[in-house]
């Protein structure tokens, strides 16, 4: 179900796509974002960082592809939620005493440091071919189509093909968990 209400933005810009162009489907990912961050702060009397930053992001990329008419904003958007995703996993490798994903799931599971490490330095690579890959779907793949076609491409490049990566490389980590995972005892 949280995966569900964490897709519930995207489902709704690919849905109104759909039906109508980029501007109003980028309308309509704005106001899901802000429904999704009333709806959980709501229901848990908090906000989600992540919802937090997906909603600053969306209105200001979205705002300029609406204001200026412009999807070319609206593109950046994906590649710049990915690198900042790397880039806050490489600093807290960097600087911080726990690694951004120890730090998220290190209550569930414990993994000896190395393992840590490699996870997300391999989070940290994912999240930058990520954004480069969405780079190239949006402004070079099918250059010589029609601009409705490479954006419907990139569309339907966004919601499936970034999703599925994702979902295929999150399988792929668990592999690679599933030799390391210690199951942490609840506190009682």
């Amino acid at each position: 179900m949280k995966l569900l209400f964490d897709l519930f933005p995207l489902l709704i810009f690919f849905g109104t796509f759909k039906f109508y162009d980029i501007y109003v489907a980028t309308g309509a990912a704005i106001i899901a974002t802000f429904i999704q961050v009333t709806v959980f702060w709501a229901k848990n009397r908090r906000f989600e960082s992540m919802h937090i930053m997906t909603l600053i992001i969306i209105t200001f990329f979205g705002g300029l592809t609406i204001l200026l008419k412009d999807d070319v904003f609206i593109k950046w958007k994906p590649t710049v939620v990915n690198w900042l995703f790397s880039g806050v996993i490489v600093g807290m490798l960097l600087f911080a005493k726990k690694s951004a994903l120890e730090y998220v799931m290190g209550k569930q599971i414990a993994l000896p440091d190395a393992v840590w490490k490699n996870l997300n330095r391999a989070w940290a690579i994912f999240f930058l071919v990520m954004g480069a890959l969405n780079l190239y779907v949006a402004f070079y793949y099918n250059a010589g189509a029609d601009a409705a076609i490479r954006t419907a491409t990139w569309v339907n490049f966004k919601v499936f093909g970034l999703l599925g990566l994702t979902l295929a490389f999150i399988i792929g980590q668990m592999f690679f968990l599933s030799k390391h995972i210690k199951m942490k005892e609840p506190d009682r």
